[in-house]
């Protein structure tokens, strides 16, 4: 099978060999084969117990059926491992090396009658993918993306599809993070797919809501990072853990009820950050000293100025200054100063 048109390439490199190197260039189909056959009773495995018949061969409704299902149950099974990502990776694992048996062995009919089975397996990888639950591992720059590619166009029986989707959810969107999508993610049947799912979503949405506020964005982060943390050390159950997502969810839909703008706010975060700042300044001073920073950062961030250090420099030193004319912070603490100049280059990055 020309998989991706390479067929008539390879049988001119093999003429410049001679007759017996040809015959020694072929794999025996007997082992390639076997090797198939041992990488499919690995992958079934991480089934066991779990009946995924429903989805091989039926169309596309009943997979999406199925999906769901099969994914919350690799989830389940890597959570009871002692390291959650191990355990995922475990399945991960298991699927790329049956994808690279079945390329090997595709050309026989033994294989070939196992080639929907063999897409059921990319699917549910591809549905962790979708949901992050391989810890960030990407697909793209992998040498195994591209043999998923061909074994993807040589069985073409199971789509790739969006696991959210196929759970129910007709907007997979939480931009404005409403309660009736809470809610709805909440009362999912499969728990642990929940989780992953709201985990990735909260994860965008907390990188887009603040972007341009770094202590918000470390706070949020966190916060995410620790019940997730609980959850695969077995300290929350899925709903438990889902619910505190949600309270995550909820206090960063909150907006502050205040007159700041949204980079005097970041300001005010990076400033009130320091305790000793608070109690010693106050709110108001440290709004001011928000208000001359903001001003500072528009006067001077340039149009280049990421990748040319002299502007870089200058915007510090007039941070800097700022803060050294209203004497924060006032417990002279470094670390403190370099959050505010670590706020000060975000928001001059959002400028340009």
């Amino acid at each position: 099978m020309d998989y991706i048109g390479l067929a008539a390439e390879l049988k001119a490199a093999l003429a410049h060999y001679s007759q017996g190197d040809q015959a020694q260039t072929g794999i025996d189909e007997r082992q390639a084969m076997e090797a198939f056959l041992n990488a499919l009773d690995v992958a079934r495995a991480q089934f066991h117990g779990f009946d995924y018949a429903g989805a091989l061969g039926a169309d596309t409704a009943k997979r999406l059926l199925v999906l769901p299902a099969a994914l919350n149950q690799i989830l389940d099974g890597a959570r009871e491992a002692e390291d959650a990502e191990i355990g995922t990776k475990r399945f991960l694992d298991a699927v790329a090396a049956l994808v690279k048996a079945f390329k090997l062995a595709s050309g026989t009919p033994e294989a070939s009658a196992h080639a929907a089975e063999v897409a059921f397996f990319v699917a549910v990888r591809s549905g962790l993918e979708k949901v992050d639950a391989a810890g960030g591992r990407g697909r793209s720059g992998s040498p195994d993306f591209a043999i998923e590619q061909l074994v993807n166009r040589a069985v073409a029986s199971t789509e790739v599809v969006d696991i959210l989707e196929a759970c129910g959810f007709d907007r997979p969107d939480i931009s404005v993070l409403s309660d009736e999508f809470l809610l709805e993610i909440q009362g999912m049947q499969h728990r642990n797919l929940a989780v992953e799912a709201l985990k990735k979503l909260l994860n965008g949405e907390i990188a887009s809501r603040t972007r341009t506020n770094v202590v918000q964005q470390e706070a949020f982060s966190h916060r995410l990072q620790v019940a997730v943390a609980r959850y695969h050390n077995r300290s929350l159950d899925a709903l438990q853990v889902i619910q505190e997502l949600i309270a995550i969810a909820k206090d960063l839909r909150a907006q502050p009820k205040d007159d700041l703008t949204e980079e005097e706010r970041a300001f005010y975060d990076a400033l009130a950050k320091n305790e000793s700042a608070v109690e010693v300044m106050g709110n108001q001073e440290l709004r001011i000293i928000a208000a001359e920073l903001v001003a500072t950062v528009r006067q001077n961030a340039g149009v280049h100025w990421w990748t040319r250090d002299n502007i870089r420099s200058r915007m510090r030193v007039a941070v800097k200054k700022i803060l050294r004319k209203h004497g924060w912070p006032p417990d002279l603490e470094a670390e403190a100063v370099q959050t505010v100049i670590r706020q000060a280059e975000a928001i001059a990055q959002n400028l340009v």
